[in-house]
């Protein structure tokens, strides 16, 4: 099995090619979504957020170039790895794909372990390069996981996860624009607050859109806490609009903080899934 997270999209107006690659990389352990239609494959990138689109050239309706140059222009598949499949050999069109950042170019006929192999390669770089946040450039992913590793071997830490409830509410009402501010402004205050009331060997990472981790030590996590709460709650009106503050609609689901910590003598773990179920535990709304 390659990656059974990973969710491929095939957009190949070829039946029997679209069927072939469908069942080959289910066997492989790969959610996979077939679309014929290059407009459906960008709909399908956009509605369903794949790992990795392998794309066809020609196709009935835009072509596959068409295809890529919208995905790159959209701030959710800006960066959504492409590899084209095609029939077209000519040096131009090899061109035209690396103008667009794709990630590998194939040729009909192809080998399928070939294939295999690039979009394994592929999913792999494309998690190396996100190691950070596109929108706030905390620490995610790998890098938050390497901290919770020195976290099983310390004796002394504290933990805390800071979650931003209500944020899907808050976007729904002023668009993605307002959102990735917000999550940049709530990155800086973490930061203020930790070089003010924390240690130089703190750390902050994001562990979802809307929740972030900091690891302390245990004698400046309630200064700490204390600090990221009463800054970040009177910082949340500045972010609606004069006559949304007021409106009982918008204040039922107004944004709001909720910090939670562990630390090291509450519990032992042996390895790193335990404190990682720990800290998911954590921020999951209504955990206690």
């Amino acid at each position: 099995m390659e990656d059974e997270k990973s969710t491929l999209l095939i957009v190949e107006d070829d039946l029997d090619i679209a069927d072939m690659l469908n069942a080959y990389f289910r066997i492989q352990g790969y959610e996979v979504l077939t679309v014929n239609w290059g407009e459906d494959g960008i709909r399908a990138a956009q509605t369903s957020s794949p790992d990795l689109v392998i794309l066809d050239i020609r196709l009935p309706d835009i072509d596959g170039f068409e295809v890529a140059r919208r995905l790159r222009s959209m701030r959710r598949t800006k960066d959504l790895p492409i590899i084209f499949l095609t029939e077209k050999r000519e040096r131009k069109d090899r061109l035209t794909g690396l103008e667009l950042n794709a990630d590998d170019y194939i040729t009909k006929p192809f080998d399928i372990q070939e294939l295999r192999l690039r979009v394994r390669n592929a999913l792999e770089r494309a998690r190396r390069g996100t190691l950070t946040n596109p929108i706030t450039g905390l620490p995610e992913g790998y890098l938050v996981d390497d901290r919770l590793r020195v976290c099983l071997i310390e004796k002394e830490w504290s933990l805390m996860t800071i979650s931003l409830r209500n944020l899907d509410a808050f976007r729904e009402t002023y668009g993605f624009v307002a959102s990735d501010d917000l999550l940049r402004a709530v990155s800086i205050m973490l930061q203020d607050a930790i070089r003010e009331n924390g240690n130089p060997g703190d750390f902050l990472g994001q562990l979802t859109p809307s929740d972030f981790m900091i690891t302390t030590l245990p004698a400046s996590q309630p200064q700490l806490k204390d600090r990221i709460h009463r800054r970040l709650e009177q910082s949340f009106d500045y972010f609606y609009r004069d006559q949304d503050r007021a409106s009982a609609a918008v204040l039922k689901q107004r944004l709001a903080v909720e910090i939670k910590e562990l630390s090291a003598g509450k519990k032992r773990f042996k390895d790193l899934d335990g404190i990682k179920m720990e800290v998911e535990r954590m921020y999951r709304p209504g955990a206690s």
